[in-house]
């Protein structure tokens, strides 16, 4: 991917001035009740869609939403519940792991710090990212494939990884909009500045932008 000259500072802040404008209250997508079904959740979503863990997570969370329902439910059980998602066997052994790690070293709740979560069994920087952000109100930024994609083709954050671009966007991001910026970039990424096609002609950030050429409107 080719990289995009970095933005100058009253771009990035009319950029995200846009974003609170068009989305003044953004969301993630996967579905949960409280940060221990978060947690979950994201570590089921890793190389997964959101929508194909949210239907194998709605009726596992319904009797399992805590650290000891999940653990009293067995392994096979949860292996079952989520054998849809992809790498379910493994996924199926981290969270019994996981469940089992807070209950003995956290009194069942999640930890409100990075370290501690990347302790976790199955959780990486991304989705202690993703937990600080939506469960204790972080401005963390969780750099999935969208989110790079977006880093490096607006000219945001050029990177050349994940975490490049992840503390380049730290850095840059306007402190005002620190807590939601995870999540515009993430559906920004998502569903206008696609892959293979971004939909430029729809883009409230496109004359911003440093992409070129702009994709034109279909007709």
């Amino acid at each position: 991917m080719a990289r995009a000259s970095r933005l100058k500072p009253e771009e990035v802040e009319e950029i995200f001035r846009r974003f609170q404008t068009a989305n003044p209250e953004p969301k993630g997508e996967l579905h949960y009740v409280n940060p221990y079904t978060l947690l979950v959740a994201v570590v089921l979503s890793a190389q997964a869609t959101d929508q194909g863990v949210n239907k194998a997570t709605k009726p596992l969370f319904a009797i399992a939403d805590t650290p000891q329902k999940m653990v009293a439910l067995g392994e096979g059980t949860v292996r079952d519940a989520i054998k849809t998602i992809g790498l379910f066997r493994g996924k199926a052994k981290n969270v019994m792991l996981l469940s089992q790690q807070l209950i003995d070293k956290h009194g069942g709740e999640v930890p409100d710090d990075r370290e501690a979560l990347e302790a976790l069994p199955g959780v990486g920087r991304k989705t202690a990212n993703v937990v600080l952000n939506i469960a204790f109100g972080h401005p963390t930024i969780a750099v999935d494939t969208h989110l790079f994609r977006v880093g490096n083709r607006t000219g945001l954050a050029p990177g050349k990884t994940p975490l490049e671009v992840e503390l380049k966007l730290l850095k840059v991001v306007p402190k005002t909009y620190g807590r939601h910026a995870h999540h515009w970039l993430i559906l920004h990424g998502r569903y206008v500045c696609k892959a293979r096609k971004p939909e430029c002609w729809r883009c409230v950030i496109s004359e911003i932008c440093r992409f070129t050429p702009k994709t034109p409107a279909p007709t």
